[in-house]
């Protein structure tokens, strides 16, 4: 998309699809990452409706959140049923910070055995604020947020007791909107003056990379087979979920003809925000969806209401079966690809729900993942004892 866009001139994906979108960034066309990886960090999320029958729901490429509730929710389990990864094998979660911080380093620019790393967070008032500073934590790195940066020639540079020093890497939680006032939105307080310069001059590598929030958004999401095949050769393991493109005319008369039985999400929503769920909306709410569609069109893709599987969840009256989705998250270095042997399983909370998003009362839970045997510990010895 930022380098040659051949999958556009190709015609994979239609061009308005990418140009006109608002995630689409400019800024940063024919910007090369450091060792040509964009997306380092990916949040996948994943639903399973039967037996072996597993859907990839949504593609989070920007800044996928969540890690520090998996790594909590594992500490919590360890305290509260030992006796379980006593006598069964699951893979430890513990790791994470080491495989973020390897990943981090892995595609540091230069030569530098020793990579300065740092997170970059808005501030503590920013919701995810204490992901940010526990992630900082576990990896011995800083925390750091606008201010302490400044860019001087090019290069990056962080202010500390001991004077400035270097940065290398930046795990960046601050939107692309916000990250340079002298590239993006000019009136952003959280932004680095200069940020994107450093990154084009190949001094600083960014994760993930400015502008990947093209990726995220739902319409595109609908050309993944298409864009697999286009740069791998290859089919999708895991299919999309069937999905209509309002844009498009058929697909809008079929929406409109089924709405009570579809779910309706913006291209761009995330959160849970702007979706709706046709058979448990009131007719109030379809017919303003119906407006909305009508009006823009393109602004909306639909998708079947799917059966979600369930999981026994602790309820007001016992135990009781709750929706629930799956994230696994996937690190991408110079080095290879890490998958986290666990990841986020989110759950809606409230009964027949089926938006597990924490933002609409959703929860969240341990994952196991069983290891074969002749496999390592199944926690860590620290975890163990936890």
């Amino acid at each position: 998309i930022y380098g040659d866009a051949r999958i556009l001139k190709e015609g994979i994906i239609p061009p308005e699809l990418v140009l006109l979108n608002e995630q689409f960034r400019p800024e940063v066309n024919r910007i090369r990452p450091p060792h040509g990886i964009w997306a380092h960090i990916c949040g996948i999320d994943l639903v399973r409706t039967g037996p072996d029958e597993f859907f990839v729901l949504e593609d989070n490429a920007r800044t996928p959140s969540g890690v520090s509730y998996m790594l909590e929710n594992r500490e919590a389990m360890l305290r509260l049923c030992p006796e379980l990864f006593r006598d069964f094998r699951v893979a430890a979660v513990d790791s994470y910070p080491d495989m973020l911080l390897a990943t981090m380093r892995s595609v540091a620019p230069g030569s530098n055995p020793n990579p300065v790393c740092v997170v970059l967070t808005p501030g503590h008032f920013n919701s995810a604020y204490y992901e940010h500073s526990f992630l900082a934590d576990s990896m011995g790195i800083e925390l750091v947020e606008p201010a302490d940066l400044v860019v001087d020639d090019d290069f990056v540079w962080v202010q500390t007791i001991a004077g400035r020093v270097k940065v290398d890497v930046i795990y960046r939680r601050i939107d692309d909107d916000y990250l340079d006032p002298l590239a993006f939105r000019p009136d952003s307080m959280l932004g680095v003056p200069g940020l994107i310069a450093a990154y084009r001059a190949g001094n600083v590598a960014i994760l993930n990379a400015p502008g990947n929030g093209i990726a995220d958004d739902k319409a595109i999401y609908s050309y993944m087979p298409e864009i697999v095949r286009f740069y791998s050769g290859g089919e999708v393991k895991l299919p999309n979920v069937e999905t209509w493109r309002c844009r498009e005319p058929q697909a809008l008369k079929y929406v409109l003809d089924h709405l009570p039985e579809l779910v309706v999400k913006l291209v761009d929503g995330s959160g849970g925000y702007g979706m709706l769920v046709g058979p448990t909306a009131s007719r109030t709410q379809i017919e303003e969806f119906r407006a909305a569609l009508i009006a823009e069109p393109h602004r909306y893709i639909a998708q079947p209401t799917l059966a979600l599987s369930t999981v026994p969840t602790l309820a007001e009256t016992g135990l009781a079966p709750r929706h629930v989705d799956f994230r696994p998250f996937v690190l991408t270095g110079s080095d290879g690809v890490r998958v986290v042997p666990g990841g986020l399983t989110r759950v809606a909370l409230r009964e027949g729900s089926l938006v597990v998003n924490s933002s609409q009362g959703g929860g969240t839970k341990d994952s196991f993942v069983l290891m074969d045997d002749g496999a390592g510990q199944g926690q860590s010895q620290s975890q163990g004892q936890g």
